[in-house]
Parts: structure tokens; C-alpha cells; sequence
């Protein structure tokens, strides 16, 4: 698979320190490089919105279900809006069952952002697993669907990271854009910071725990729209290509 260039490899530097690798260069794949990359065969995999013509752009949200996610999950649907919803599993998952029911049943995909929020790179090949596992299985049990996606806590990754998401199917997915609405509670300052990121085919990070995050939604989304851009999922922004296992998207 193609993967993208200088400036997308320099911006998606992180040090991992391990005991046997150090610091590395994480790689990751652009959206559009694999979109280039899929075959004709897959054609139908672009669905209602196809992103080689259309501008467009994904909201994602860490973290969640909480509270505020119904409040949220009511401003998606009055705009027509599809999400990817990276969800937590303990104390969230296991706290709101019926949130992960809905989001599943308005059309948003659903992904994992780990069961403990653990940091990844510190584990061994089995805690990881399990930290992977476990929301797979709860998402699975409520929806019927097993997630093939997945966001590691604070983006840290590495290559056994890569190795476990391989064997269990799933695929990394980081962002682009970041508001670090876990800084802060101004809404207005939230909606800045994410008009100022936003481009083509940018993945956009928010958290749905947050207060101020969900009062800035409506405001981002206007903005967006009447800039033309149109709103996906991961996996809508990557047709008529797909995420493959062990890969890291951002």
C-alpha cells in the first residue's frame, strides 16, 4: 500500500520508547493515497458519497459513550451527520449499553479506543490483546458488528501494537485535526481551533466527555458545511479502498 509523504511521515513522528526499539518514525497512510490504491473491482464500496469527487471530511469521537452523548447523538441526526465513535469500554461501554445500541442503529461506525484506556506501548502482547479485545466483544454483543477499527490511547503505537491489531483484524486510525478539547471548556474555542485544522479529507479528533466539546458541534458543522465540506465516516473517507489490518491511517 502507498503510504504518504515527507510531510505527513515528519508530522506523524512519535518516540515510542521501548526496551528494544527506541524512538520511531510511525508511517501512516493518508486517506487519498488509499483511495488511488483501490481496484477497479471495488467500485461498489463507495456507497452514497464518493470521496474522490466530494470534499470531504470525518467526525470522530473518543472516549464516549457518556451523559453527553445523547445530546450529541441528537445534533447528528438533525444534520444529517455520520460519525465514527472510538468508545471506551469500562465505565462507558459497560455504564451506557443503550448509547452504543443507538449510535449503531443512527448509522455511525463503531470503533474501539481500548477497554482501560491504557497506554499501549507500555503493555506486552497479551495486555494489549485484551485491551482490544474486550470492547470487540461488547460492541459485537450489542450491535451484531465487530469493530474493525481502532484509535490507541493518545496515539502512541509501535510495532507490536501493529503486530496484535494484525492478528485481531484491526486496523489504527489517528487524526489530523485536534481541538484538545481536554484542555479546555470554551466551546467557541473548540470550534477555532477545529475550523483552523480542517482541510480535505481530514479526520477530526473530539471528545464527547468533555463539556464544552458537544456545544461546539453545531457550530462545526455549519461551518464546515458551507464550506463545502461533506461529512463521512472512517471507513466512507477510505472507499472505494479500505483499511487493512495492522495499518496505521491518519
Amino acid at each position: 500500500m502507498k503510504k504518504t509523504g515527507t510531510a505527513f511521515l515528519a508530522a506523524a513522528l512519535l518516540c515510542t520508547v521501548t526496551a528494544l526499539t527506541g524512538c520511531t518514525r510511525l508511517e501512516t497512510t493518508s486517506p487519498a493515497s488509499v483511495r488511488e490504491d483501490a481496484s477497479a473491482d471495488v467500485q461498489a464500496r463507495v456507497g452514497t458519497v464518493d470521496c474522490r469527487q466530494a470534499k470531504c471530511i470525518a467526525l470522530t469521537f473518543d472516549a464516549g459513550p457518556s451523559e453527553n452523548s445523547p445530546r450529541l447523538l441528537d445534533i447528528l441526526k438533525e444534520e444529517q451527520v455520520p460519525a465514527t465513535f472510538f468508545l471506551l469500554g469500562k465505565r462507558h461501554i459497560e455504564k451506557y449499553p443503550e448509547l452504543v445500541k443507538r449510535m449503531a442503529d443512527e448509522g455511525h461506525e463503531l470503533a474501539s479506543h481500548t477497554w482501560d484506556h491504557k497506554i499501549l506501548t507500555d503493555l506486552g502482547e497479551d495486555e494489549i490483546r485484551e485491551e482490544l479485545e474486550r470492547p470487540n466483544k461488547e460492541i459485537e454483543r450489542l450491535t451484531g458488528h465487530r469493530p474493525t477499527l481502532m484509535r490507541p490511547p493518545q496515539g502512541r503505537t509501535n510495532d507490536t501494537v501493529h503486530d496484535v491489531c494484525r492478528e485481531l483484524g484491526m486496523s489504527e486510525v489517528l487524526w489530523s485535526v485536534t481541538a484538545k478539547d481536554y484542555k479546555t471548556t470554551d466551546s467557541e474555542l473548540i470550534k477555532e481551533r477545529v475550523l483552523e485544522q480542517s482541510d480535505r479529507d481530514g479526520i477530526i479528533l473530539l471528545h464527547d466527555i468533555y463539556r464544552g466539546t458537544v456545544p461546539a458541534v453545531p457550530g462545526i458543522i455549519k461551518a464546515l458545511k458551507k464550506q463545502g465540506y461533506t461529512f463521512v465516516t472512517v471507513p466512507q473517507l477510505l472507499a472505494p479502498g479500505k483499511a487493512e489490518p495492522g495499518e496505521v491511517y491518519r
